[in-house]
């Protein structure tokens, strides 16, 4: 039997779902708010220990397991093989805010809260198999809403499309994506509950 080729909302979900990873969308928020709040060379100080310590080493570590075949994919849909994607990832945040605190002396706020999502997902794992995707989506409108309303409500809407997507591509079901949407909901009005009493 020949195979189906993938319908067009397939595709279009595929490269949605893609490009909107939890790693693109938290970069995106930090190209944004660097261009916003910091000069160059801030935005450099800043970016260069978070590229170092935490995105280069998670996609070395997702590639790398991708192809010894300990995860199927890079999405890391299973929800067995998640369990290392959590701890790995946990691990970096925490050393990234060890760093930064022992540099800058003090707390970065957003990476705190990335780890809080992180372990209400890792949690969240052992019963459901929430959507990372749209949690984290849903997140980044938060982080964005903090700098500029607008740009939070239109990235809550890409947050909308990327759980249809996931649920189009059978990463997840209904029920997972609205798991994941509703832990990240939590996160992020606990984060910019605390946001807003730093501001004060």
């Amino acid at each position: 039997m020949e195979e189906i080729p993938s319908s067009v909302p397939h595709k279009i979900s595929k490269v949605i779902s893609d490009f909107f990873n939890p790693l693109v969308s938290l970069v995106i928020f930090f190209i944004y708010m660097s261009i916003r709040e910091y000069t160059f060379q801030e935005s450099l100080l800043y970016f260069v220990p978070v590229l170092l310590i935490i995105i280069a080493p998670i996609i070395i570590w997702l590639v790398w397991n991708v192809k010894t075949g300990r995860y199927t994919n890079m999405d890391v849909s299973n929800r067995v093989q998640r369990k290392t994607l959590y701890i790995f990832i946990a691990a970096c945040v925490i050393g990234y805010l060890i760093f930064n605190y022992i540099k800058n002396g003090y707390v970065d706020l957003v990476m705190l809260f990335v780890l809080i999502l992180l372990f209400a997902l890792q949690i969240s794992n052992l019963f459901i198999k929430s959507s990372m995707h749209t949690a984290f989506n849903v997140f980044v409108a938060a982080l964005f809403f903090t700098l500029d309303q607008k740009m939070g409500i239109l990235w809550l809407g890409v947050a909308v499309l990327v759980g249809v997507t996931r649920i189009i591509l059978k990463r997840h079901t209904v029920k997972e994506v609205f798991m994941g949407a509703g832990i990240a909901f939590v996160v992020s009005f606990i984060y910019l509950y605390c946001h807003i009493q730093f501001q004060h």
